[in-house]
């Protein structure tokens, strides 16, 4: 039975072939982890993931969650799981062992992350959201601050939250009416209500830290005015044990179309006067805070979209090849075939595949660039890595999640009327994955974000050292006569995205603001398209050698039966069909897009509120 949360010929090939996650083992802070202890970490993860956390994706939704005066119990088949994730240490694997990390390279935690979020993401998150709380406390807390909590919260023991959504509010964050008096003893009283919290109460822990977003009492209205406090569902004392109930409440859990074992909470704080909270760095400092671990969540978000999606698409392929329906076209034969060798199948499979495989690419270069800022003393080339991370986190989040979300659709229809029903898996995967457009900030957010501040950073140099690194992979491709074409087809969109990127940005600075910004959303998903064809090509680059080298033994006219029965050559050779798939076939969808975009229509301003009818 085929193995489906992730392809792990895919996910080796990734990390150490094109990512060269290798390299990194060459710095002291690595100089304990070989190839060998790397494969047996993935080789663990995919164990753990397969046998223990996947089984419990179907059945969590069965049970579902049970709300009863203020608590909410999770599903019953997460609880021993949750136990065996908190004692395997997989909550925070990139962090210092010291504070319960494992001390991994970003890359190797992200490739062994596959597993677990792929394998049921509702699950997972109660064990690792604590993290991002964690991180917030570690680089702006006070050293109090750290030595109650830290630890807590990175080994899983304690889990933690986000708390920024208010009734009334929404995205606007800096609506929010949440209030904070300060009580002259180091702590301040808050209240206020929210909503759309992930898994703000749960059974599973024994303490929830909630970072939450407050203004304190005289502070100006906006964003600016806005500071975060560590709010304890328990409160901790000073010596790290925990006191009474703190007047943190859950009123209410949402119904929701998918994540169905996962809490999405209505929250109240301080209704009866008595939640305390623990100001964390300083007054009014709130927004930059949340924003550190708000862009973690966004990387973590375009992971899910990519997770949801590797399954799917994992699962169609399985379904395609066991599935016996209709002849085969230009066969004699009347004998019905598997599905997968119907031409429309097979198209849908490798668009499923391209995305899948350049999603993966994206994240793992991502997690590689933060690797490398970590490991460089030279301000200058920390600033560079950080930098383009920031660049590609919007693309990342909103691309992700929604290609992420059509991959499970596109699942869906290669199982035909089975992947609409719940019998099948790919109909929770649906579901489930459609929350990543939304999480952390819609795709719509992302894109203005991308356009209004990415885009121009550093006066857009960070933008165009990115188009030139992936020109540098297009110089690479022309050393392969195979690749040549794919090379030149990409080369002209990248000049196109450029263009485009100048065009849009002129526009936003210019009386046509909206209209630029009405744009957004297709420039990024273009932008994600011409990063999928740069990741594809690289994939091809870094797999004709090494199918070269495979075939080097083989004569001319044995090299097609050779790939047809060599499981490695068929793989490599993949890598080149599905770059020239997307690069031919994908890429000048994207170029008409971008035509559009440049063209700049104006509809969907000019249209008036009641043009749009339903009156």
């Amino acid at each position: 039975m085929a193995q489906r949360i992730a392809d792990l010929q895919d996910v080796t090939f990734a990390l150490y072939d094109q990512m060269q996650v290798e390299a990194l083992l060459r710095h002291e802070r690595y100089q304990d982890l070989n190839r060998k202890t790397m494969d047996l970490i993935l080789r663990e993860a995919r164990h753990f993931g397969t046998k223990e956390v996947l089984p419990t994706r179907a059945q969590g939704e069965v049970e579902g969650l049970r709300f009863d005066g203020g608590e909410v119990r999770v599903p019953a088949c997460y609880r021993r799981v949750h136990r065996l994730l908190l004692a395997a240490e997989l909550t925070s694997p990139t962090e210092d062992p010291a504070v319960g990390g494992q001390g991994l390279p970003h890359l190797l935690a992200r490739a062994a992350g596959e597993y677990l979020t792929g394998a049921n993401w509702s699950l997972v998150a109660y064990a690792v959201t604590g993290h991002g709380t964690g991180k917030m406390i570690e680089l702006y807390g006070s050293v109090a601050q750290k030595a109650l909590f830290l630890k807590k919260l990175y080994t899983g023991t304690w889990a933690g939250t986000m708390v920024l959504t208010e009734p009334s509010a929404g995205s606007d964050v800096g609506a929010i009416t949440t209030t904070a008096r300060d009580n002259g003893d180091g702590s301040y009283l808050i209240r206020g209500d929210k909503i759309f919290i992930t898994n703000g109460e749960h059974d599973l822990s024994e303490n929830i830290i909630h970072p939450v977003l407050a203004r304190i009492e005289g502070d100006p209205m906006g964003t600016k005015g806005i500071s975060i406090f560590i709010v304890p569902k328990f409160w901790v004392g000073p010596d790290g044990s925990m006191g009474d109930h703190n007047d943190v409440v859950c009123t209410g859990v949402e119904k929701k179309m998918g994540i169905k074992g996962s809490a999405t909470c209505t929250m109240s704080f301080g209704a009866q006067g008595r939640c305390r909270g623990l100001l964390l760095g300083r007054p009014r400092q709130g927004m930059e805070i949340m924003f550190h671990m708000m862009n973690e969540a966004r990387l973590d978000v375009g992971f899910m979209g990519l997770c949801h999606a590797s399954a799917a698409y994992l699962h169609a392929i399985d379904y395609a090849r066991q599935r016996i329906q209709g002849r085969e076209l230009g066969s004699a034969s009347r004998d019905s075939v598997p599905i997968i060798r119907h031409p429309d199948v097979r198209r849908m499979l490798l668009w499923m595949k391209a995305h899948v495989d350049g999603m993966r690419s994206l994240v793992y270069y991502v997690s590689r660039c933060q690797d490398e800022a970590a490991l460089t003393d030279v301000e200058v080339a920390v600033s560079g890595h950080n930098d383009r991370i920031a660049l590609l986190t919007p693309v990342v989040k909103a691309y992700c999640a929604q290609r992420g979300f059509e991959v499970c659709s596109m699942a869906m229809q290669v199982y035909g009327g089975s992947g609409y029903i719940r019998d099948y898996p790919v109909e929770q995967l649906t579901r489930d994955c459609r929350i990543a457009s939304i999480f952390e900030g819609t795709d719509g957010i992302q894109a203005m974000d991308l356009l209004g501040r990415k885009l121009g950073m550093d006066g857009g140099r960070v933008f165009i050292q990115l188009l030139a690194e992936i020109q540098a992979t297009v110089q690479a491709a022309r050393a392969h006569a195979d690749l040549a074409a794919l090379a030149d087809a990409l080369e002209a969109a990248v000049r196109h995205l450029a263009t485009t990127a100048q065009a849009l940005g002129e526009r936003a600075r210019s009386a046509e603001v909206k209209s630029a910004f009405a744009h957004a959303h297709p420039f990024l998903i273009s932008f994600g398209d011409v990063i999928m064809a740069w990741m594809l090509l690289w994939r091809a680059n870094t797999a004709t050698p090494l199918l070269e080298k495979r075939l080097a033994k083989v004569a001319p006219e044995a090299r097609a039966q050779k790939i047809n029965t060599d499981k490695k050559a068929a793989f490599y050779e993949g890598q080149r069909q599905t770059a020239c798939f997307f690069i031919q076939n994908v890429l000048p969808e994207t170029r008409g897009r971008m035509r559009s975009i440049q063209a700049g229509d104006a509809a969907a301003l000019k249209i008036s509120e009641a043009g749009f009818g339903g009156l």
